[in-house]
This record gives structure tokens, sequence and C-alpha cells, in this order.
């Protein structure tokens, strides 16, 4: 648990401060390619739109991102913080020099913007959902 939360049963008195300055934490685990930071951050059976649940397939869709971009870094763009939710505006970016869903390395650069809401429970994302690959699929497609 995300020592922020360390000494509360669940986000009673989280401050928007607070929830923003976690959310840094989160992203800058991501952006060390840090899997074991990274799930410090996941509920073990968090729910994602159109996506399969669960921890283990949260990093292996990670795992699988930074294999194909090992440059990946993503920038907030925005980040709107109410009660339990967090909606980040991002922009992803990295080189494509491995396989990524079924697509050869292009070694082309690819520039994503990405949206996502997150809640967020005991420090832990419960539930996700967000944009899809398209548009990192349609800067990659031969």
């Amino acid at each position: 648990m995300h020592e922020l939360f360390a000494h509360r049963l669940d986000n009673g008195g989280v401050e928007p401060w607070e929830l923003r300055e976690w959310f840094e934490d989160y992203l800058d685990a991501c952006n060390r390619h840090d899997p074991n930071r990274i799930r410090e951050f996941i509920a073990p059976s968090v729910r994602r739109a159109h996506l399969t649940g669960g921890v283990d397939a949260w990093i292996a869709d990670l795992d699988a991102l930074f294999h194909a971009f090992p440059d990946w870094r993503w920038r907030r763009i925005q980040l709107i913080v109410e009660d339990d939710r967090v909606a980040a505006h991002l922009r992803g970016s990295g080189t494509h020099l491995g396989a990524f869903l079924d697509v050869a390395p292009t070694r082309r650069h690819v520039n994503v913007a990405e949206f996502a809401m997150y809640r967020v429970a005991n420090g832990r994302i419960t539930e996700f959902t967000g944009s899809s690959d398209h548009e990192l699929l349609s800067q990659i497609a031969p």
C-alpha cells in the first residue's frame, strides 16, 4: 500500500493534492518500467473496462508495451481529482523496436494521446477505463 494511505482505512480524508502526488508516484514507477513498484499501486482484482481484469494482466500488458517500446514514457498533460476518482490526460511516446500486438518492429517513433479514469481505494487502483491502442496501432501499421 502506498505510504499516503498507510494510516487510513480507505480514501477518507485524502485531499486532492495527496491523490495527485500519489498519481505522480505511480506515473514515475511506470516511466521507470518497474513492474514490482507498479504492482504496489494496483489492487489484485482490479477491474479494467474491455480488458482482462487483475493485476497480473495489467502487468503483462505493460511488459508487452515496454518490450515493444523500450524507451516508452508518459507525460502528464492534465489531471483531475474528485473524491476517489482520478482522470488523466497523458501523452505516451516511444520507439517501436519490438513486436506489438502482432505488428513487427517498425523503428517508428510514436506519440499518442491517452485518456484514463481510475478509481482508487486504499492506495490502489481498483477500477480503470481508458483509451484503446487504436491511435498507437495506426502509427505503426504497415
